[in-house]
C-alpha cells in the first residue's frame, strides 16, 4: 500500500474513532474469523455484511472479474504490538454495514456523511478469512458495489446514528437481513452477536455480547467486542439472527504499552459499554424506501 494511502486510512480510522467514540474488549475476546464459524445463524449474517472501503483501496485488474484490495497489515497501519490478535491481517475497511434491501445498505451515520463521501465509498461483500492464513487481497467484482446516494441519515452523538444508502445496482447472491420486530425496547440481557471489520480487518464474528441497558433515546448499550472499523456493524440476536441494531459508539480501543498498542480490556461488567442504534428507529424509515 502506498505510504500516503496508509496515512490516509489510519487517519480515517482514527478520525472515526474520535467522532463516534472508541470501542473495547469486554471480558474475553469473542471475535472469530469466518473459517472458525460454523453456526449457520452467524454465517448468514456475515454473508450479508459489507466492508466500507475508500474508492482508492480497490483497483481493477486485467481480469475484469476481480479487483485488487490495497491494504497494509493491522500492525503496520495502526502500530499495534505483534502479539495483538490479527496483527498480521490486512486492514482495508474504514467502517462496516449490512444489506437490508435489494439495493439498501445500513451503516452508521458518521461513516457516510455527505454526497462526496458516498461517491468515495464502495461496499465489499465476502471480505473475510475463509481459510486459516489466507487473507483477502482481492474481491470479486460482482461483490463490489458503489454508493449511489444517501436516502436517509441521522447523526446524534447522544442518540440514534445511522445511514441508509442505495447501491448502484441491485445486490445479487446475498440476502437482506431481517429486522427484529419489536413493539418496545430490547430486553436487558438479550444475547447478541456482531459482524464487521474491527479496525478495518476482514470480517469477524463476535458471539459473546449482551444488552446491558436500554434506557437511552434511540440506542441501547451492549458489551460487543468492537473497534473503530466496527462502526455500522450489524448487531444481531444470536438466537434468531434478526438485526437488533447498528454499532456506533463505545469505550477506548487501545492502550499504549512498551512502545506499541494493545487492546483495551475491561471486565464483562466494566467500562461504559458500546452504544448500538436501536433497529426500531431504522425500521420507521424503511416502508417509504423499499
Amino acid at each position: 500500500m502506498k505510504t500516503t494511502l496508509m496515512i490516509a486510512l489510519a487517519a480515517t480510522i482514527l478520525s472515526f474513532n474520535a467522532q463516534a467514540g472508541e470501542k473495547v474488549i469486554y471480558g474475553q475476546d469473542n471475535r472469530h474469523d469466518l473459517y472458525d464459524v460454523t453456526n449457520p445463524v452467524y454465517t448468514k449474517v456475515a454473508d450479508s455484511t459489507v466492508a466500507l472501503m475508500e474508492r482508492g483501496t480497490l483497483t481493477s485488474t486485467n481480469d475484469a472479474s476481480t479487483m485488487d484490495i490495497s491494504a497494509s497489515s493491522f500492525q503496520d497501519l495502526m502500530g499495534v504490538c505483534s502479539s495483538e490478535r490479527f496483527s498480521d491481517q490486512p486492514s482495508g475497511a474504514f467502517c462496516s454495514g449490512s444489506l437490508i434491501g435489494k439495493n439498501l445498505i445500513l451503516t452508521a451515520g458518521h461513516c457516510i456523511t455527505s454526497a462526496d463521501s458516498c461517491a468515495n465509498t464502495q461496499f465489499v461483500f465476502n471480505y473475510g478469512v475463509y481459510q486459516k492464513g489466507a487473507y483477502p487481497t482481492t474481491a470479486k467484482s460482482e461483490n463490489v458495489y458503489n454508493c449511489k446516494e444517501i436516502v436517509y441519515r441521522i447523526q446524534d452523538s447522544y442518540g440514534a446514528d445511522f445511514a441508509i444508502v442505495k447501491t448502484d445496482r441491485d445486490v445479487t447472491n446475498h440476502e437482506p437481513l431481517k429486522l427484529a420486530q419489536r413493539t418496545g425496547k430490547i430486553a436487558v440481557g438479550t444475547e447478541l452477536g456482531m459482524s464487521g471489520c474491527p479496525s478495518g480487518l476482514p470480517f469477524k464474528i463476535d458471539d459473546g455480547a449482551d444488552v446491558r441497558s436500554n434506557d437511552d433515546n434511540g440506542f441501547f448499550v451492549a458489551t460487543t467486542d468492537s473497534y473503530g472499523g466496527n462502526s455500522g456493524s450489524p448487531v444481531f440476536n444470536r438466537k434468531t439472527g434478526e438485526l437488533e441494531g447498528v454499532l456506533v459508539r463505545g469505550e477506548q480501543d487501545f492502550v499504549y504499552k512498551n512502545g506499541c498498542y494493545v487492546s483495551n480490556v475491561v471486565s464483562q461488567t466494566g467500562g461504559r459499554g458500546e452504544d448500538v442504534t436501536d433497529i426500531s428507529y431504522v425500521a420507521k424509515q424503511l416502508p417509504s424506501l423499499r
